[in-house]
């Protein structure tokens, strides 16, 4: 009961839990997966002006916009962070996370390392970046061929940007080769565990540390 207690007193501050990979090495498994897991977070569902594919639903994967709409948002300051990805643009609605991590809610992200480099820079202390790696080239080609979703010549497309954004790597907190999915899950699951206890979230920690001293 004490310790039940002591937990309600230290409140903590949400933070932004952000997966970067190049398309195909199972970045939106992984966000799925967590989001069945973990269902404390909250998904940044962000805004877009690419087509949507058949197996997608407005509001749940992104929220499809047109292009006019998307730059009038950016234009305003609505976005977090805003990138454009093989001609098309995406972005994060900035009052939603904002509103979340105040309430100590962790808020997870599935975009690009442009966008991830944005969220870094506007809020370094509240952003958690891991980076998903294919096992291989071949592999990656592999999944991206059976998705079947793409055209052949967007798979092409989407194989040369990859290697622009593998080089990538080192702007994140964390990097894991996506070779066996549930290893990497299991470990994804570990950083947002250690991230979440670090001392710098613990907001409500100085007055129950004086409490303690008080006592």
């Amino acid at each position: 009961m004490i310790s039940q207690l002591a937990n309600e007193q230290i409140k903590r501050r949400g933070l932004m839990f952000v997966l970067s990979s190049p398309s195909g090495a199972g970045k939106t498994t992984l966000t799925r997966l967590l989001r069945e897991q973990e269902p404390s977070l909250t998904l940044s569902v962000s805004v877009t002006t690419r087509s949507r594919r058949p197996s997608e639903v407005e509001g749940v994967h992104y929220h499809f916009i047109s292009e006019a709409e998307f730059l009038a948002m950016k234009q305003r300051g609505d976005l977090l962070e805003s990138a454009e990805v093989h001609g098309n643009h995406y972005g994060s609605p900035r009052d939603q996370v904002n509103e979340a991590l105040a309430q100590g809610k962790d808020v997870l992200f599935d975009i690009d390392y442009q966008g991830a480099r944005q969220l870094v820079a506007n809020a370094p202390e509240d952003v958690v970046s891991v980076f998903i790696l294919p096992p291989s080239m071949k592999e990656l080609r592999s999944r991206l061929e059976r998705r079947a979703e793409d055209s052949a010549e967007v798979i092409e497309r989407r194989l040369g940007a990859a290697k622009k954004e593998i080089i990538r790597w080192q702007e994140y907190r964390y990097v894991l080769v996506n070779d066996d999915l549930d290893r990497t899950f299991s470990r994804l699951r570990m950083i947002l565990a250690a991230e979440r206890l670090r001392r710098e979230r613990q907001t409500g920690l100085d007055h129950f540390i004086d409490q303690l001293i008080a006592e």
